[in-house]
């Protein structure tokens, strides 16, 4: 069984931002790989996690970018690698592993929100591909460096866009249905939790456990790029000035308050012996019943997942078709 979706009550809460869910923790002799870790929450996790003590490797697309946003930072070693392109994949897992080095902490932090309709060179829609297979094969291909750790961690950075739609097991590609940017993004977030239950349950006798999380809204990231200003003001994450809105009640969240719950849940000793739990606001997020739902989805300050997120057999569907996917 996963762990039950019952919050621990952490101590922290919206507002603790990275810093504080990791104040007290040593991660001298830890190594870490942080996707995603030269922009928005993921840079900040890679800080967080480098001013701790850990050895943090990041992935990147863009090298020379990825090394001038971490010159700050210090000690960062970049890679290349893209999550739309499963050579890059292979080629970064193959030298990390050459290293000869455990991987003690992973965080998928890499994502793109509300695309355009585009596909890699296999076919899959973009942000399938990119949020959530491209990190798929990654955690496959880095599966012996996580079990050489003897306790590792794997953070997959989710969303509250599970609202938006489940994996739709038939048409995940959208070849048969209407593309819409926001159903599709929903898609792929949805498969970060569920890829994150079923991991935890492959990998937790070998001790590999595995969280998903939802960081909150953060506008000033560049994932909200595909979004104009007039729907992230309906929103209300934005004000009339064009200033981002911070209201951690409301998960409209500073980048700090972002990257927390990645951090808490790569780090905590609190969740020793727990995984495959759905987290946000630093402590795992309450099931949702079937009543409470309406409000939920209206309500950013109610906590919680919807069942369909972290359902154990949706979960080993979803794993199933990402094998036979990347055949």
């Amino acid at each position: 069984m996963t762990t039950a979706q019952q919050p621990v009550r952490s101590g922290f809460d919206a507002a603790s931002t990275a810093d504080e869910v990791v104040k007290g923790i040593d991660l001298t002799g830890t190594v870490a790989v942080v996707t995603g870790g030269y922009s928005g929450i993921g840079l900040e996790t890679t800080r967080v996690l480098r001013a701790a003590g850990a050895e943090v490797v990041v992935p990147a697309r863009d090298v020379e970018r990825a090394r001038a946003a971490l010159r700050d930072v210090g000690g960062v070693e970049v890679k290349p690698m893209d999550l739309i392109d499963p050579a890059s994949i292979d080629a970064f897992a193959a030298t990390f592993l050459a290293s000869g080095r455990p991987l003690h902490i992973l965080v998928n932090s890499a994502g793109i929100m509300a695309t355009p309709l585009t596909r890699d060179a296999r076919g899959h829609e973009a942000q399938f591909a990119t949020n959530h297979l491209g990190h798929f094969q990654l955690v496959s291909r880095l599966w012996p460096a996580l079990v050489a750790a003897h306790g590792a961690r794997v953070v997959a950075v989710s969303s509250r866009g599970i609202r938006f739609f489940p994996v739709v097991f038939e048409d995940p590609q959208f070849t048969d249905r209407p593309y819409e940017p926001f159903l599709a993004y929903g898609q792929s977030k949805t498969a970060n939790a569920l890829f994150a239950v079923e991991l935890d349950r492959r990998g937790r006798a070998e001790g590999v456990r595995a969280f998903s999380v939802h960081p909150g809204t953060i506008i000033d990231t560049g994932l909200a790029k595909h979004l104009s200003d007039d729907a992230l003001r309906a929103a209300g994450a934005m004000d009339d000035k064009g200033r981002p809105v911070r209201d951690p009640a409301r998960q409209l969240k500073t980048v700090a308050q972002g990257a927390a719950t990645s951090v808490w849940c790569a780090t905590n000793p609190q969740l020793d012996g727990l995984g495959g739990a759905y987290c946000e606001n630093c402590d795992i997020s309450p099931l949702l019943a079937a009543a409470d739902e309406p409000a939920w989805r209206d309500d950013a300050q109610i906590p919680g997942v919807l069942p369909y997120a972290v359902d154990p057999a949706a979960a080993a569907r979803l794993w199933d078709l990402s094998e036979r996917l990347l055949a």
